[in-house]
């Protein structure tokens, strides 16, 4: 037998999931008597390793690809939560949701079924994928096991479109006004940002729409970049979008720049060029305070 001693709280949800699970998971020791950890005992060929694989960092994809529409992956973990099964995948095309962007959705098939992805969200360093199959049916799979998963296209590609778009609409509104994004939040083919303005008529949104579109017909480069904290912290324009909120124990900073137009710390998906945008129009505005006025825009449809 092998006592182990843990003390990473990551740690500790693992053994206690994989102890209770195996059968030999022996609770809490006093923190005062062990600096805050936990013993158990293992039986005989148990070791720690397989609590590091539980807590595998899922590869990102998204990030080198917001194109990829599909791809290959293990399954690294597994829980039930909130009457749901879930699994941790060790690489995932999948957004999990931030920024104001949804989550993806779509599928996972296994050797003999495909099952729905019902929802992406990230924990620590592993994105979760929220499982649902037919009503009433039971969900098999098993940790370890190589899945097929696919994407809902049709509704990614519209997220990148419409987060491209609010980059657009933040970059005119800078450039030509000087004010600075208050807020803001999205769903496939529309969305809404708040912006610190004093006064806002039909005449200035309409003026803002123009100015939009032309940007989109400019055609220019999308790109992206993950710059170390104290480089992007010298960088004026992701000062003025409060990069420096940022937590401190985040070391590098993804950045994503609309050539000549808006550079902001940014974690989500978008479009190669703002031409794929296509169009946009300003659907509403709102006062939301006395210096704080909300824009509504939608965009024109695509295949992709």
């Amino acid at each position: 037998m092998n006592r182990v001693l843990v003390r990473s709280p990551a740690w500790q949800r693992v053994a206690r999931r994989i102890g209770r699970e195996a059968g030999w998971y022996r609770g809490l020791i006093s923190p005062s008597r062990i600096g805050g950890g936990f013993s158990f005992v293992t039986p005989p060929g148990v070791e720690l390793a397989r609590m590091r694989n539980e807590e595998k960092m899922t590869e990102l994809l998204y990030y080198d690809d917001a194109y990829l529409r599909e791809f290959d992956a293990t399954v690294a973990a597994m829980q039930k939560k909130d009457g749901m099964l879930r699994v941790a995948l060790d690489r995932t095309a999948f957004y999990p949701g931030g920024g104001g962007q949804p989550n993806d959705i779509g599928w996972l098939t296994t050797a003999s079924r495909r099952l729905s992805v019902s929802k992406a969200k990230r924990e620590g360093d592993q994105v979760w994928h929220t499982l649902s199959g037919t009503d009433g049916e039971s969900i098999s799979i098993a940790r370890g096991q190589k899945v097929h998963a696919e994407l809902d296209w049709t509704r990614r590609y519209a997220l990148m479109r419409t987060h491209t778009a609010m980059h657009i609409l933040c970059g005119v509104v800078w450039r030509d006004y000087g004010a600075s994004v208050t807020g803001g939040n999205m769903e496939p083919g529309k969305g809404r940002m708040d912006f610190a303005f004093a006064a806002m008529s039909r005449e200035l949104v309409t003026e803002i729409e123009e100015k939009c579109n032309a940007e989109i017909a400019a055609a220019r480069p999308v790109t992206s970049r993950v710059l170390p904290r104290q480089e992007a912290f010298q960088i004026p324009d992701l000062i003025r979008t409060k990069i420096n909120l940022l937590p401190k124990q985040i070391p590098q900073v993804r950045t994503v720049e609309l050539e000549g137009l808006d550079l902001q710390a940014d974690g989500g998906t978008h479009t190669r060029n703002t031409s794929e945008v296509e169009k946009m129009r300003v659907v509403d505005y709102r006062s939301k305070g006395a210096i704080n006025k909300r824009i509504y825009v939608e965009i024109g449809e695509s295949e992709g």
